[in-house]
């Protein structure tokens, strides 16, 4: 199983930021940003119910409605129903990433990974993007930092539910692939042990970044690798704060974690490197890594995150990251992979 010859290049498009992740965007910003990834040649765009309760689907659906579909790869993901119901954005439990999307829709989520839910959530999706299919699947979140100590529980009802649901529909040619999009490596390597669910990737967010990459490195990205499992990193910023934000893990950074951004800083200063070249080129250095998805709400952004996949990197700037400790010994570079 593999998603690299699925995927139109090694940059995508995630979308969380437009479901009003952290702000309130205005339509016409959000729009303009889609509409600068297409023509910076992003053909690669990933969506969730989850963001906003379906207004990132809804944005995305309006700005691609233009282009044919045929043009460029869209997935989303299972494992939450939006529904005609309303509910206070700021209350809702999302644990560990409390108040994520108060500027969002209002409509009720509801968590729910079985079969039946799963083929709901995707007719749901269609009609939201506005969109007759979808290239690849991911069953979202069903780690511990939504569910506690309940996600093995969530786990289980997504391995009998959305797990054997999606890859019937990839069997029957509806999708492409299917995988996990998760924040935390532990589900992506309980699904490589099981025998009877073959994804073809994962969509891991945050965990292969310069601030905290040491435990896939050492597991998940082996195991993938050895099942022709290829990763899509999501959140290669780790929420902003590598690129010029206040947050790290989707809530304001702690002390540690700006000191050590301050100390990766200070690093790239003194080689003149863009600490966003640094972050999207660290991910990508991975052989495991078949893309990498930064979010944006500004269409600028865009642009940077072009510029910062094309820059040059110097040998001697990763030399100096691992002398200091801040990235694991082992991980591969870009210097690394020139070398060889």
């Amino acid at each position: 199983m593999s998603i690299k010859d699925k995927l139109p290049g090694l940059l995508g498009f995630g979308t969380a930021p437009l479901g009003n992740m952290f702000r309130n965007i205005p339509e016409a910003e959000a729009l303009a940003t889609v509409d600068a990834a297409w023509d910076h040649g992003i053909r690669y765009f990933d969506t969730a119910p989850f963001y906003g309760a379906g207004l990132a689907e809804i944005r995305l659906g309006a700005a691609l409605a233009k282009h044919r579909r045929d043009d460029y790869v869209l997935s989303t993901k299972v494992g939450r129903l939006v529904l005609d119901e309303t509910e206070e954005t700021t209350t809702r439990d999302l644990g560990e990433k409390g108040g994520l999307f108060e500027f969002g829709r209002p409509n009720k989520l509801v968590n729910d990974y079985s079969a039946e839910a799963t083929l709901r959530s995707i007719e749901d999706s269609l009609k939201r993007l506005n969109t007759d299919r979808l290239d690849i699947v991911w069953v979202h979140d069903i780690a511990q930092d939504f569910y506690g100590d309940e996600w093995l529980a969530q786990f289980e009802i997504a391995r009998k539910g959305a797990f054997r649901v999606l890859t019937r529909l990839r069997e029957e040619g509806v999708i492409k692939a299917w995988g996990l999009g998760v924040n935390r490596v532990e589900p992506c390597e309980l699904t490589l042990d099981l025998s009877e669910a073959k994804p073809d990737g994962f969509l891991l967010a945050g965990r292969y970044t310069l601030l905290d990459h040491e435990r896939a490195l050492q597991r998940l990205m082996p195991a993938a690798a050895k099942q022709n499992v290829d990763i899509v990193v999501g959140g290669p910023y780790s929420s902003g704060i590598l690129a010029g934000g206040t947050h790290f893990e989707y809530q304001k950074a702690s002390p540690e974690i700006i000191a050590k951004v301050e100390r990766i800083k200070a690093v790239a200063e003194r080689h003149r490197v863009g600490i966003k070249a640094a972050a999207l080129q660290f991910s990508l250095a991975n052989p495991a890594v078949a893309a990498v998805i930064p979010g944006a709400s500004r269409p600028e952004r865009i642009a940077e995150d072009q510029a910062a996949l094309a820059a040059v990197i110097p040998a001697a700037f990763w030399d100096e990251m691992r002398a200091q400790k801040l990235i694991a010994a082992d991980a591969p570079t870009p210097a690394d992979r020139k070398g060889k």
